[in-house]
This record gives structure tokens, sequence and C-alpha cells, in this order.
């Protein structure tokens, strides 16, 4: 794709977004695992300009610490005051001085604008040895859309703000996408010659069209069949419409490449995710970050992950998991709750009602319910009965355990830790573990069983309990007369 490399991009990303009706500033607002400031660049940087430049104004602060984070090449610019686009366009061109050649500007609220149609865009650009080629789209309702004015041989004459339209202009049903890409000498010229003279008393880049062609310059177009594609995000409601949309497309594509997805309508996986030919995902799958899932795996239903990575026929049912790493065929949920630091071996488990962090389980070991697991080491075959916790925090310091290979834990442990036990040991249940355990020990730590004859009905007399023991006692007394009686009949 960058065979016709532009000399710059500058993405137009100051906007109040007054819409919005946010403390976050409009390009920080996510669909599909990215911010749309972040989706801009990522495009953007599959042309490889020489210079990415993000023209940043409201909240710039938040903004461009985000984007020294997804990309710390990306230059910015400040928009002092917004305006209009043609002063955004000439703030950012500060920040890449003395470039010649083509330059490609776009905006950092249109998340669905693909590569593929910016590279076609200055492909259309050199091929016809434009001055300026603004992308258009042709859409059903063309309202508060700059209009494109028609020339000869296919050019431009102009755009027209929908505000500064004329009735029969109006109709005009091809749209400015707001994405052009301009030869750089003629960018700027034109932007030292526009003025305010216009509806909004703004500084209109569209006006540097005009001023081309007025100079004998040509001025191309690029039409995208992809309506959506120019779609840009100005309230909530179009920003739960666009989501919605590249959501779609995102299963589209991996339902094309092998994937199974049973309830389009009802999951959701973000653009970062990558999913392997025959993963199965089932109703209500939420799938976000750097997750990856292997071939095989069944995901679902109702369950989110987020950076976490499956491995070949995993199983994962009604769990919500982060950070965490799933081996071969192995299996959680459901109604797990794997946070950050859980790794889970080939054909382990991880059951109902278990809370896993900053744990690793070997190959075939199984935590099948009702755990909490905190900073332990599993080994490899190793099982941990019900209502097993580890108790990790001392309320200053977390403490790590280490439970050996084919060892035995016994329901309603509570392993005090920090606490090793050894390859082949036991834990009986009900121990409150508080010493190491060597192998092939078993550890008991509970207190001996006594039973208080007559309690009951000395502590609780009158009630229910009470008189359930006293014709349990009575029946029983009954039934030794009686096998008393037998026994001496047959004697």
């Amino acid at each position: 794709m960058t065979s016709h490399r532009p000399a710059a991009v500058i993405i137009m990303a100051a906007g109040q977004g007054t819409r919005m009706k946010s403390a976050t500033p409009k390009v920080l607002h996510e669909i599909g695992g990215r911010s749309l400031v972040e989706h801009a660049v990522v495009t953007a940087r599959a042309l490889a300009p020489d210079y990415l430049v993000v023209v940043v104004g409201t909240g710039r602060e938040l903004v461009e610490a985000h984007l020294a984070e997804i990309d710390p090449d990306v230059r910015t610019a400040v928009q002092e005051q917004q305006l209009g686009t043609g002063d955004a366009v000439r703030v950012g061109l500060t920040a890449a001085p003395g470039i010649s050649g083509a330059v490609v500007v776009t905006s950092g609220d249109v998340p669905l604008l693909q590569a593929e149609t910016l590279h076609e865009l200055v492909a259309e650009h050199d091929k016809s040895g434009n001055a300026v080629t603004v992308l258009t789209a042709r859409v059903p309702d063309p309202t508060g859309y700059g209009r494109i004015i028609p020339g000869e041989g296919g050019s431009v004459a102009g755009i027209v703000e929908h505000k500064d339209a004329s009735p029969e202009q109006r109709q005009i049903d091809e749209i400015n996408a707001g994405i052009y890409v301009f030869d750089a000498e003629t960018l700027r010229d034109g932007l030292s010659r526009i003025t305010t003279d216009n509806a909004q008393g703004e500084l209109y880049l569209t006006d540097v069209l005009a001023i081309a062609k007025g100079d004998g310059k040509r001025v191309g177009a690029y039409v995208t069949e992809d309506a959506m594609q120019t779609e840009g995000v100005n309230d909530r409601v179009q920003l739960a419409t666009l989501r919605a949309e590249l959501n779609r497309r995102t299963l589209d594509t991996h339902m094309r490449a092998g994937v199974t997805v049973v309830d389009p309508d009802t999951t959701w996986v973000d653009q970062t995710v990558q999913l392997e030919q025959d993963v199965t995902l089932l109703p209500n799958t939420q799938l976000h970050g750097a997750t990856t899932v292997a071939s095989g795996a069944t995901i679902g239903p109702d369950t989110t992950l987020t950076d976490v990575q499956v491995g070949e026929g995993a199983t994962i049912i009604r769990c919500h998991g982060s950070g965490s790493v799933i081996g071969a065929n192995a299996s959680v949920g459901p109604f797990a709750y794997l946070r950050p630091g859980t790794a889970l071996g080939a054909n382990a488990k991880i059951g109902t009602f278990v809370e896993t962090k900053n744990t690793s389980i070997a190959d075939g070991a199984k935590v099948p319910h009702l755990t909490y697991a905190g900073d332990a080491t599993i080994g490899e075959g190793a099982n941990i009965g019900a209502g097993t916790i580890f108790a990790n925090y001392d309320g200053v310091n977390k403490w790590p355990t280490t439970i050996g290979r084919h060892s035995f834990v016994g329901s309603n442990t509570v392993i005090v830790a920090p606490r090793t036990v050894a390859d082949g040991a036991y834990i009986a249940a009900g121990t409150a573990l508080t010493e190491d355990v060597e192998p092939g020990e078993i550890a008991v730590a509970r207190g001996k069983q006594r039973n208080i004859a007559g309690w009951v009905a000395r502590k609780r007399a009158g009630t229910k309990t009470a008189k359930a023991a006293a014709e349990a006692t009575k029946d029983g007394a009954q039934s030794d007369t009686g096998e008393k009686a037998q026994r001496e009949a047959g004697s």
C-alpha cells in the first residue's frame, strides 16, 4: 500500500465536540477497541507518510498523552482557537515544514475509513495529476454536508457548504467526505489566501479548492462506493451507530475467514482481537483488547474476555477474564472470574464460582469449584477441593503458595500463605494449613469433634428442632425395644 506514499498526513482532531456532552475529548471516545483518533492514526500510518501530524485543541493534554502511548512517532500541532478547517490544516503544516509532494488531510472522528480507501485516493491523485483530490460519496440524504459542484471532464468545479448552498445545489447527492489529497505547494498557497467570508465566519479548507481551480489547476474527486467510511461522529447517537456498524463489519470478516458466530447481534469483537479458523463464539460474547483465540476453541455464551490468550480446543463458558492465558483443551466456567496473571495449562480446569489472580495452574490440574486462588502455583495434576481459600493477604503484604504435582487439597481448606505443599501430598478437608507439607504426607489441622448429648433439649427447648429431636429419640427407643423382643423370641 505504500507505492503512492504521501509526504504527510494531517489528522484534524482539535474540535470541541460539544454535542458529545462529555468531559472526555470527542476523539478519545472508543469503538471497536480503539479511540476515534487511534482509528485515524492506524489508517494513516498504513500509508507510511514521512510525517504523521495530529492537530489537537480541546483537551489536548489528554489527547497528546494518548497519542504518545499508541504511536510515539506522531507529531502534534496545537490549534489554540477553533477557527475552521483551513486554520487547522495551516497549524498542522507547521509540524511538517518544507515538505513537497502529496499531503493527505483527514479527520480524527471518521473511524470506519479504511487504509485501502486512502491509498486509492492518493493513487487517483497521482494518476490524474491533480493539484487537489477530494474523497466523495453519494448519499440518500445529503443534508448538512458540503456538496460537490461538478466541473468539466469529471473534475470538481467547487465545494459549497450546506449553509451556503442554493436550493438547486442542495439537491446534489454527491457530498464532500472532508478527506483530501493536496499538492503541498498548492495547499500552502491556498491557505495563505483564504478568508472568513462565509456563513460561519471560519477559514474553510474547501476554499483552497476554489483558489486552485481559479489558478487553472485541476481539482478532481475519488468517489467511494462505501459511504459509511466517510461518516463522522458528532454525538453519542452517531457513536453508537458507527460502533454497531464497525462490529458488524468485523464479525463479517471473521465469519468469512472461518469463525462461527452464532448470534452476531449479541457478539462484540474488537478490531484488535485475533481469531483463528474454526473458533466458535456463542451468544453474548465480548472479546476485547489483545485477546487471541486459537483454532477449535469455543467461547461463551455470556463471556467477556480482555487481553486473554486462549489455546486450541479450549472451552470457556459464562466467564469474565482479563490478562490471562488459557491452555489447549482447558475448560473454564461457568461463572469463573480470571483476574490478571492467571495461567491455565493444557487440559486443566477452572470451574464454577472460582476466582483466580496471579495464579499458575499447570497441565491437567483442576480447581473445579468454589475457590479463591491468589498468588498461587498449582502443580501438574493437582486437585483443589471445593471451598478452598488461598489466604494470600495478611493486611499488609501478598504471599505466595505452591501446591506440588499430583497433590490433593481437601474441601473447605484454608491455606495461610506463604506455604509450600510438596509433590504427592494430601491436605485433609477442613484444614487450616499454617505449616508446609512434605512429599507423601497428609496434613490435618482441625479441632477434634465431640458430640454433647441433650444439648438441644436444654438450650433450645420448645423449638421445632427440639421437638424433632425428641420424636427421633422416641422412635429410636421404640425401634430398639422391638428389635430386642424379636431377638428374645428367636432365642
